[in-house]
């Protein structure tokens, strides 16, 4: 068994940006595609984002499951794709902190694309400042639907979110 061993930041930045372009065989159906250097500029973000959090990521890979789940929006285009991109990811691990790590990766970014999709429509304005605070508030006051930011009695679809 071989001591664990650390990889430079150079070698794990290129093993990244390969890994996100990968994604683009999936995403181009969507009109979606990224080059090198918007890949690069996603693992920036993402560096940046957990230095500025406090937070540390043993496995890759949340750029992809944000890549993957949101290419399907209606309210993406090769236009902002990149760009929102960025933004997700710093809303991403801003709101892990901010849900004080209650719920999984895979739900978070399950109710960030329902929500961005849905009440938000394409606003990630809305996203962060409205549906997400609101989503971290009822964490951390412990509701039990804590993902039913909007909650209206006469609204049955309203009960439960589907985030998978």
């Amino acid at each position: 068994m071989e001591p664990f061993m650390l990889l430079p930041p150079a070698m794990i930045n290129k093993m990244s940006v390969h890994e996100i372009l990968e994604c683009n065989d999936q995403t181009a159906r969507f009109g979606l595609q990224l080059s090198a250097s918007e890949a690069l500029e996603l693992v920036e973000t993402r560096a940046h984002s957990l230095r500025s959090f406090g937070r540390v990521e043993f496995a890759g890979g949340m750029i992809n499951k944000l890549i993957l789940r949101f290419c399907d929006s209606p309210f993406l285009s090769c236009h902002n794709y990149a760009a929102a991109l960025n933004d997700l990811i710093e809303a991403f691990y801003y709101f892990k902190n901010e849900t004080l790590d209650e719920i999984s990766d895979d739900e978070l970014i399950g109710l960030m694309k329902v929500y961005f999709d849905g009440n938000c429509q394409g606003s990630l304005e809305l996203l962060q400042n409205r549906e997400l605070e609101t989503l971290a508030r009822n964490i951390r006051y412990g509701l039990t639907d804590y993902w039913n930011v909007h909650p209206n009695e006469d609204d049955p679809d309203n009960e439960e979110v589907d985030v998978w």
